[in-house]
């Protein structure tokens, strides 16, 4: 694919104490893109570090005190020095052209973020499920779903350095949803979320997985995000056509 700029793109990759680290690396490095920087945010890990020491010479690593996903990934925002920033979950995986392909959509859409589809793997990498994201035929269905669930899988996101000053930064008294919350606030912002469907990122689901292991605390920040904006989410609604 052939890019009529090549701008720089910023990885940020949130670590704590991830034993799927150097598979997560790997995928960035075996990027067909070719401007790439790696800023990992070490929030606090006191495992697995030993698995970023081969790729030290290629990435950033910015440590810090455990303050959770939002407090990592806004460090590496602030850090990140790339017209576009990405970010990929420590346990995750890109396949080789989803910088690429997702760069030359923004680009030609003009879009200051964009999500893609995604692939559910397991532990030892083998695809379990495939295109798991869920498909919307419009707008309205778009906003409509985050009234009862997050759409948007934060490590298939792109968005422009832009805008993170105009919409803020993540949420970090949650420990969840701070992606779900952030999401929002682009919509309410009235702000175009693209979406590229073809799954680019692979997405893995295992024991060990925030996801599962404060699967109670997660439901409660859910609901209570949920019900924070459900308000300005349906007046928004109320704005766009149902069809």
């Amino acid at each position: 694919m052939s890019l009529p700029d090549s701008p720089l793109v910023s990885v940020v990759v949130p670590f704590y104490n991830c034993p799927f680290i150097d598979q997560c690396l790997e995928s960035i490095l075996g990027q067909t893109y070719p401007h790439i920087e790696i800023v990992v945010v070490d929030d606090g890990s006191e495992r697995h570090l030993k698995k970023l020491e081969p790729y030290l010479d290629r990435i950033r690593c910015v440590r810090k005190p455990n303050g959770g996903t939002s407090s990592a990934l806004n460090r590496g925002i602030r850090a990140a020095q790339g017209e576009y920033i990405a970010w990929l979950s420590s346990d995750d995986i890109m396949l080789p052209r989803k910088i690429e392909t997702q760069v030359a959509y923004m680009q030609h859409h003009d879009a200051l973020i964009c999500c893609t589809n995604y692939h559910y793997i397991n532990e030892d990498n083998d695809i379990v499920s495939e295109d798991r994201s869920a498909l919307f035929p419009s707008a309205y269905q778009f906003i409509e779903g985050f009234l009862h669930f997050c759409p948007v899988n934060g490590s298939t996101v792109m968005m422009h350095r832009k805008l993170p000053p105009f919409i803020g930064w993540f949420d970090e008294s949650l420990r969840g949803p701070q992606d779900y919350e952030y999401w929002i606030r682009v919509l309410l912002a009235r702000v175009d979320f693209h979406f590229l469907n073809e799954s680019l990122t692979l997405y893995r689901w295992h024991d060990g997985m925030g996801t599962l292991r404060m699967k109670e605390r997660n439901e409660r920040e859910f609901i209570q995000v949920r019900d924070r904006y459900a308000p300005r989410l349906k007046a928004l609604l109320s704005l766009l056509p149902s069809t």
